[in-house]
């Protein structure tokens, strides 16, 4: 029996540990000092922007197109495995267009995507005012309709993932802190040192965001000449709010996004609005300051006016982890070593991409 230790348990960590635990003669345990769907999970909005991203090719649009692909699946059989609904909106993405000059670039995008299978339309001002009557169109161009793009609760997801993967025999370990990686061989991390006792293993798949980097760098400190992997902290700021009615037809309202503002919808009228994007100064302590998440009050009410009348029923923040100096995510052997992996630093996709990373780790351990 072979053993894989996965550190953290959002989103990334627990698609890994169901996906994982389908290999066989694996067995598998999750650490997290913190209850699931915690950090930059629970401050996530679940907006799954894949066909109408501009990522068009390379690794960055083949991860996209395998997660999309994937939580077509992934959601209804984790349904039938848990019995637990996971709210998962299939009506798209409807993305504003706010300059003339973008015009030519998303239907540049719209043919490529046809090309290649999926489908987005273009919306003039008219067609949209007419489909969306919620939208203040005045200084807007046109606008990109993804049916094929989604969004879900990345809470709701994550605990199904857990309940899904205990099912499958994966132990969790909640309320543990790991304190070090030991190398007992060359080049070879056998053991996981936590505050409630030792973790022996053959892998161990850092999924562990923002506690990556405190972790990794004592070893890469034992490897001089490798560039250490850094892995920092960008707020995210974002609220829920209640609508006296809802903002279009219940039941087939689209994820509306305009200048990196999100409108998620819930249903019974009530909306996420998000999220800000934050970056410290200096590597000084990022503190929540309410004058961004206003500006981005301020973005939604531009777009979709009924909105002022709205109430905010909460709000709240996560710290994202963005590595530095290289792109995100970071998926793949911590180098100098055969058996840590990393599926870290996912910046603000780790909802989008938690399967895509979850079949490369799973490829480099189990090799086809």
């Amino acid at each position: 029996m072979n053993s894989i230790v996965i550190i953290g348990c959002g989103i990334v960590g627990a698609t890994l540990a169901y996906e994982l635990s389908q290999i066989p003669n694996f067995q598998i345990t999750v650490i997290d000092q913190n209850p699931p769907a915690q950090a930059a999970t629970k401050a996530s909005l679940g907006v799954l922007m894949g066909i109408i991203s501009q990522k068009t090719k390379g690794r960055a649009w083949r991860l996209r197109q395998y997660s999309m692909q994937r939580y077509e699946t992934l959601i209804p059989e984790l349904e039938a495995i848990t019995g637990q609904k996971i709210p998962f909106n299939r009506q798209g993405i409807l993305l504003l267009c706010y300059a003339e000059e973008e015009i030519k670039k998303w239907h540049q995008l719209i043919n490529l995507r046809r090309s290649q299978g999926f489908e987005l339309q273009w919306l003039n001002p008219t067609e949209i005012k007419n489909s969306y009557p919620q939208i203040n169109t005045e200084q807007v161009f046109g606008a990109v309709y993804s049916p094929q793009d989604r969004q879900l609760d990345p809470t709701q997801l994550t605990l199904a993932l857990v309940a899904a993967a205990q099912q499958r025999g994966v132990t969790f370990k909640f309320g543990v802190t790991v304190e070090s990686l030991e190398t007992l061989q060359t080049l070879e991390a056998q053991q996981v040192k936590t505050n409630r006792g030792d973790f022996n293993f053959d892998w161990v798949v850092m999924a562990s965001g923002l506690g990556t980097t405190p972790l990794i760098s004592p070893l890469e400190t034992e490897n001089s000449g490798k560039k250490p992997i850094k892995i920092r902290p960008v707020l995210g700021q974002a609220l829920q709010i209640r609508c006296i009615e809802p903002l279009g037809i219940l039941g087939r309202e689209p994820v509306i996004t305009g200048n990196d503002i999100h409108i998620v919808p819930l249903g019974n009228a009530e909306y996420w609005v998000g999220a800000t994007v934050e970056f410290p100064e200096n590597d000084q302590e990022i503190l929540v300051n309410p004058e961004p998440l206003d500006l981005v009050l301020k973005g939604a009410l531009a777009i979709c006016p009924a909105l002022e009348k709205a109430t905010i029923l909460k709000t709240w923040s996560g710290l994202r982890p963005r590595p530095e100096g290289i792109p995100a995510p970071v998926i793949g052997n911590l180098p100098g070593f055969s058996n840590i992996l990393l599926a870290t630093g996912h910046y603000r996709n780790g909802i989008l991409l938690a399967p895509a990373t979850a079949q490369e780790i799973r490829e480099l351990i189990q090799p086809n």
